[in-house]
C-alpha cells in the first residue's frame, strides 16, 4: 500500500475511532490491512497536521484539523500530490485534462481545489481522469504548461 492510501485509512481511522496513543493506531491500521511502524505513524500524523484535542471526559485523542474554507492549502502539498499521482497532461481551448493512475485522480481533483490556484476555475474529478477549467483569459495550453511544472513532467 502506498503512503497516501495509508495516510487517507489514517485520517479516516482518527474520524471513526478516539485514538489516544500512536501504538493504537499502529494496531488499527493493521486491522485495516496496513503494516506501518510507531515512526512511520508519527510522521504520517505530522504531515497531516493532527494534533492531540481534549474530549468530554477529559481524555486526549489525535484529531486532524478541517481547514477553514478561506484557507488555502499550500503550493508545496500540490506539487507533491501532482509529483506522485500525475502521469499525463493535455490541453484543449481551456480545459486541461490530467490523467492519473486509476482510483487517485480524486486526491489530485482536491488538492487543485485546495490549493486555490488563481488560473483555475474549477475540477471535476473521475476514477482517474480530471477535467480543469481555466479562468476566462487563461488558455489550456499555459495551464497545462503550469501543471506540467507543478507535477515534475
Amino acid at each position: 500500500m502506498s503512503k497516501v492510501q495509508r495516510q487517507h485509512r489514517l485520517s479516516v481511522l482518527l474520524e471513526e475511532h478516539p485514538v489516544t496513543s500512536q501504538p493504537q493506531l499502529v494496531d488499527l491500521l493493521a486491522d485495516a490491512g496496513f503494516t506501518a511502524t510507531q515512526a512511520t505513524v508519527s510522521r504520517d500524523l505530522e504531515e497531516l497536521g493532527a494534533v492531540k484535542v481534549r474530549v468530554p471526559g477529559g481524555e486526549s485523542v489525535y484529531a486532524i484539523p478541517e481547514l477553514p474554507a478561506d484557507h488555502f492549502a499550500p503550493q508545496s502539498q500540490l506539487e507533491r500530490v501532482m509529483g506522485e499521482w500525475v502521469v499525463d497532461i493535455v490541453s484543449s481551448a481551456n480545459l486541461v485534462v490530467l490523467r492519473t493512475p486509476p482510483g487517485s485522480a480524486h486526491v489530485v481533483a482536491s488538492a487543485l481545489d485546495r490549493t486555490g490556484l488563481p488560473d483555475v476555475a474549477g475540477t471535476v474529478g473521475g476514477d482517474d481522469t480530471i477535467l480543469v477549467v481555466a479562468v476566462e483569459g487563461t488558455s489550456g495550453a499555459d495551464l497545462a504548461g503550469n501543471l506540467r511544472t507543478l507535477a515534475g513532467l
